[in-house]
């Protein structure tokens, strides 16, 4: 837990129940500033809260790992967005204006039947820009970075692989996948950081008292 969470929890064991207002005005702090850690602590387990009675404590059994805990209940099924894709024919110069009118940063590119076989980033794309060649007649294939060495997410994974995968690779998005016929990947839907990012937003303002 962080020291502010620590705080909560103390003050919750020692004073309970006691609401969110009161919490706040023992922290110096703004209810807003506490709604994101109060989250955290009720539905790891560690506090409960009741509507006009506020706060108490119920144990720290997950205190341990919290947000971690918190994330693998939720699967990258349930938060996937749809995917942006080019066909691996498709030329630099319609593959940067997809990207333009998509408002992506990357492009998953497939060959028929949704395979995927490549992802293009914007940085792809500008190398080949900067190299002046022919944007109208060069695939996009040639800018791209190729299967196996692609970083992808499952359906069935939980949030926190997804997470854990966007950092480890340093990556901006995942395709989801699910294995088709042969073996090959399908894109079915992608995960970005802005996905993570919504979801801790989600997980801060899920409780009120």
């Amino acid at each position: 837990m962080s020291k502010r969470q620590q705080q909560i929890v103390a003050i919750v064991r020692d004073r309970g129940p006691i609401t969110g207002e009161r919490i706040a005005d023992e922290l110096s702090l703004t209810r807003a500033t506490l709604r994101p850690d109060l989250a955290i602590l009720t539905m790891a387990g560690i506090l409960d809260a009741r509507p006009r009675v506020g706060y108490f404590y119920i144990g720290d059994h997950h205190a341990k790992d919290l947000v971690g805990d918190l994330f693998r209940k939720y699967q990258v099924k349930d938060y996937k967005s749809l995917p942006v894709v080019v066909h691996e024919h498709t030329t630099v110069y319609d593959a940067v204006v997809t990207m333009f009118l998509e408002d992506v940063g990357t492009l998953f590119v497939v060959r028929d039947e949704g395979v995927l076989v490549g992802v293009a980033s914007r940085k792809d794309l500008l190398k080949v820009a900067i190299g002046q060649s022919n944007l109208h007649e060069v695939p996009v294939s040639v800018a791209m970075t190729r299967m196996p060495n692609i970083t992808t997410i499952d359906l069935e994974a939980t949030m926190y692989d997804a997470a854990r995968k966007l950092i480890e690779a340093e990556v901006d998005s995942l395709p989801v996948v699910r294995c088709g016929s042969e073996q090959q990947l399908e894109v079915v839907g992608r995960i970005t950081k802005t996905t993570v990012t919504r979801l801790v937003v989600e997980l801060g303002s899920l409780r009120n008292v």
